[in-house]
């Protein structure tokens, strides 16, 4: 307000001389002034105000939603690592398994074979048994069927009937002689 005081006061001066050399109506040039600061204060507080107020509710917003896609695709790295040790940790965990598994199938066929092995050992053990009690069974069969026929030929040879002591004895002389 000083400056219009001072045109005011200013009459006739300097100021006042301008002002008509360029046609300035200088109460219309204060009212115009005036209007211009009101219209400029009424548009700051309900039309510009408003509009900054929004224009920053909306920077604050897309800067919240920047933020938070930014912490979100943290929060997806971290849980597709975490997705990943765990794959990882299960594969292995999966591939022990198996092992062991394999492992186990291995001990339990080495197991059944040497069953199976000493099975067969056992069998075979008990047939050459049996088959060397045969054997002995056969030649003692055979050495009694010998010395039989032993004494029949030597009843036919000699011509007479030998007594039952004869007869074991000429067996028992025969059957030392095949066993020796």
């Amino acid at each position: 307000m000083s400056l219009l005081a001072l045109l005011a006061a200013a009459e006739g001066g300097p100021v006042e001389q301008i002002a008509k050399t360029f046609g300035a109506n200088v109460p219309a040039l204060i009212a115009n002034t005036i209007s211009f600061v009101l219209v400029a204060l009424i548009l700051k507080k309900w039309a510009v105000g408003p509009i900054q107020k929004t224009l920053e509710e909306r920077r604050a917003a897309i800067a919240q939603g920047l933020a938070d896609a930014a912490k979100a695709k943290e929060d997806l790295a971290s849980a597709q690592r975490k997705a990943q040790e765990l794959l990882a940790e299960v594969g292995a965990q999966s591939a022990k398994a198996l092992e062991e598994a394999r492992a186990a199938a291995a001990r339990v066929a080495e197991a059944e074979t040497r069953r199976a092995v000493a099975a067969a050992e056992e069998i075979v053990s008990k047939a050459r048994q049996a088959n060397e009690a045969e054997l002995e069974r056969l030649k003692a069969d055979l050495r009694k069927e010998f010395g039989r026929l032993v004494v029949a030929a030597s009843v036919e040879v000699t011509g007479k009937i030998l007594t039952l002591d004869d007869q074991k004895r000429l067996a028992e002389e025969t059957q030392r002689q095949l066993a020796a």
